[in-house]
């Protein structure tokens, strides 16, 4: 639009009519090919092409395998439960035949004497450069390994501590971050838990018990707090600004726009959905 009305103007001023026709027809090209590059980017809210996003997808891809891999042998050897737990994300992903394979196989290199976590974190941190929400989301995939067993180790925290430097993200947000899904962790177990609890009640009251007393999940505000990553005396404006700052981080569709393969937009829902359930206690305990 912009191209048309500058070039009818310059046209006019320094050749009339004829002038004006010819700057209108070069302002039109101007803007067909601006519009080319833009679409070319997906626009402005996805400033690369086709191409690229399938590139940074495979490197999320086998760069988290291959850290997930390394945190696990972070003691010393592999153990049964993280092993257990690497299989269980492929699971949820839904990984099979070849792609399950290279995830197999970036966990395998992780887990390698000569592995490189300092070069491989950087290698990814320059591919995502001002995508902060993928590289938080790619350090909570790390924490969620770590935490697989439900301890955290010295050791593991070390190494978590060095991811979150490379990424460049500060200690202090390293903090809330890893203190907020310590709280994510527990709200799942506690789910768990519950619907385990339900679906027993539920099977007594099937027998003929005679009663039907229903399952409580026993959460409460502070544990809600905490999955928003806020304590005890908030007020009710910082608990949407917190959700929404939250939701918009891991809103699914634009983490799979700047990056994330697609296999792994379950985990950004699973998350999205903690944060709406804590929101939504919140809300009506208010």
């Amino acid at each position: 639009m912009w191209g048309k009305i500058l070039g009818f103007c310059f046209g006019f001023m320094f050749g009339k009519i004829f002038g004006a026709i010819l700057g209108l027809y070069l302002g039109h090209l101007f803007d067909k090919s601006l519009k080319n590059n833009v679409d070319k980017a997906g626009g402005f809210s996805n400033l690369f092409s086709g191409d690229d996003v399938h590139e940074r997808q495979a490197l999320f891809f086998s760069s988290c395998f291959a850290v997930m891999g390394h945190i696990a042998k972070s003691n010393g050897r592999v153990s049964e439960v993280h092993i257990k737990a690497a299989n269980l994300f492929m699971d949820e992903m839904g990984l099979k035949g070849e792609e399950r394979r290279e995830a197999q196989h970036a966990f395998q290199s992780g887990k390698e004497s000569d592995f490189s976590l300092k070069e491989t974190v950087h290698d990814f941190k320059e591919r995502f450069v001002k995508r902060n929400d993928l590289m938080q989301l790619f350090l909570e995939i790390q924490i969620q390994m770590a935490f697989s067993d439900g301890v955290l180790a010295e050791q593991e925290k070390q190494l978590l501590a060095e991811v979150s430097k490379q990424l460049g993200i500060s200690k202090a947000h390293f903090i809330f971050v890893l203190k907020r899904y310590q709280a994510e962790f527990n709200f799942r177990q506690q789910q768990q838990r519950y619907k385990q609890q339900s679906q027993g009640q539920s099977s007594s009251y099937r027998e003929g018990s005679g009663h039907h007393v229903p399952p409580n999940n026993n959460m409460n505000r502070t544990q809600a707090l905490a999955l928003l990553g806020l304590n005890n005396g908030v007020t009710e404006r910082e608990v949407k600004v917190a959700y929404r700052k939250l939701m918009a981080q891991h809103h699914p569709d634009k983490l799979v726009s700047q990056g994330l393969p697609k296999h792994m937009m379950e985990l950004a829902v699973k998350k999205s959905q903690d944060i709406q359930a804590a929101y939504e206690y919140l809300k009506k305990a208010a």
